[in-house]
């Protein structure tokens, strides 16, 4: 694996860890004890959030393994950088209700969706060079 990717990696890793302490913060703050994951609207944001990045980063990570591995490294480290940024940009304008998060899901979705496409077209080009 190349450095930038395992770097992006971990980086998304942070993230999900970052999210999952703020539901836990929330909980205290808002006194929601587990299991519950409903009561107060600011907790029910920041567990949403949370819900969000993980189904985020489930379908952004391999994306962005193949398309490094069957593609330009460069291409998918550039967009892997792109896609922690808007992700991280959405986990803050989540948290607040009063920021829009619509921009920063549309450049973590784009980042995402080229990675697909920059995998998925260098997969086929390999079965089509064997």
């Amino acid at each position: 694996m190349h450095p930038y990717i395992a770097l992006i990696t971990l980086l998304t890793v942070l993230l999900l860890m970052a999210t999952l302490i703020m539901v836990g913060r929330a909980r205290g703050r808002y006194g929601i004890k587990a299991p519950a994951t409903t009561g107060h609207e600011g907790f029910e944001r920041i567990f949403r959030v949370q819900g969000n990045t993980q189904e985020a980063a489930l379908m952004f990570l391999p994306a962005l393994w193949v398309a490094a591995e069957f593609g330009a490294v460069w291409l998918a480290a550039t967009l892997g950088a792109l896609w922690l940024l808007g992700r991280v940009w959405y986990v803050l304008a989540y948290a607040n209700p009063a920021r829009s998060r619509a921009m920063p899901f549309t450049v973590a979705g784009l980042a995402n969706v080229v990675l697909v496409a920059q995998g998925l077209w260098g997969v086929i080009w390999t079965f089509v060079l064997a």
